[in-house]
C-alpha cells in the first residue's frame, strides 16, 4: 500500500482505529512528519491532538545514524549496539544529548505556542507517526506518554518493518500498523509524496486542533471534500 501523501495515510490510518472503540482518546503526533498523519487521525476520532516531541540523538560523524532518542521529561532510549559500534564516549555523549534536549524543549514551546500540554491522565494516548524503521523515537514517545499517567498507550502508524513493530509492541498496550512490507529500507519509498514537514506546519496544523476548526490542509484543493474508506 502507498500512501499519497501524509494526510492521506492519516484518513486511512483513522479509519482502522475507529472499529477499535477507544475510550477518552488523545491522539500524540511526533514532530514532525507524525503530525499531519495525527491530524487526520484525530479529525477522523474526534480527539484532541497535541504533540509528542522527540529528538533522535545522531552519531557526530553520521548524524542519521541514531545512537538514541529523547523526549520531553527526560526520557531516553539508547541503541546500545550502535554506541558500540561507533564509539562513543561519555563526554561526546553527553554534549550530544544537551544540545539536543535544549532544541527539544524550544521546539515543544514553539509548537504549542506556549502553551500547556493536554492532560493525558487516565486516557488513551495514541502515538502515532508517519512510519517506523528503528523505532527508537516512537518508543521514547510511548515511554512519555506512560510516565504522564495514560492508562492505555497505542501506538499507531501507516508502515513499519515486521522485526520493529513486534520489538515496540512489547511495549505498548497495542500496536496498530496498516502495513509491514517484509523489506522497508526508509519509510519515504511508502509515499508518493514525502516532502519534509516544516514547523510552521506542525504549528498551523496543532492550532487549528486547538481552536476547533480542523480545516482543509493547505495542500489539498479548495473545495474538495475528504473521502474516508474504512478497511476491515
Amino acid at each position: 500500500m502507498v500512501y499519497r501523501d501524509r494526510f492521506d495515510a492519516g484518513q486511512r490510518l483513522g479509519q482502522r482505529l475507529l472499529s477499535f472503540q477507544y475510550a477518552d482518546v488523545v491522539v500524540l503526533g511526533l514532530s514532525r512528519g507524525g503530525v499531519p498523519v495525527a491530524f487526520e487521525v484525530a479529525r477522523v476520532l474526534g480527539a484532541p491532538l497535541d504533540v509528542a516531541v522527540v529528538r533522535k540523538l545522531g552519531v557526530s560523524f553520521q548524524p542519521e545514524l541514531a545512537m538514541g532518542a529523547v523526549g520531553e521529561d527526560g526520557a531516553l532510549v539508547l541503541n546500545h549496539e550502535v554506541l558500540a559500534l561507533a564509539g562513543v564516549g561519555r563526554s561526546e555523549f553527553v554534549a550530544i544529548e544537551q544540545r539536543e534536549r535544549a532544541e527539544l524543549e524550544r521546539r515543544a514551546s514553539r509548537y504549542r505556542n506556549g502553551g500547556p500540554r493536554i492532560s493525558l491522565a487516565d486516557r488513551t494516548a495514541v502515538v502515532v507517526d508517519d512510519g517506523i524503521a528503528t523505532g527508537s523515537t516512537a518508543l521514547v514517545a510511548c515511554q512519555v506518554a506512560r510516565a504522564r499517567g495514560a492508562a492505555r498507550v497505542v501506538l499507531a502508524v501507516p508502515v513499519a518493518s515486521p522485526s520493529t513493530a513486534a520489538e515496540l509492541a512489547r511495549h505498548v498496550d497495542e500496536l496498530v500498523c496498516l502495513t509491514t512490507p517484509d523489506r522497508l529500507f526508509a519509510v519515504g519509498q511508502w509515499y508518493r509524496d514525502f516532502s519534509p514537514t516544516t514547523d510552521k506546519e506542525v504549528i498551523a496544523l496543532l492550532s487549528k486542533a486547538v481552536d476547533g476548526t480542523m480545516q482543509t490542509p493547505a495542500n489539498r484543493r479548495p473545495g474538495t471534500r475528504t473521502r474516508f474508506r474504512r478497511f476491515p
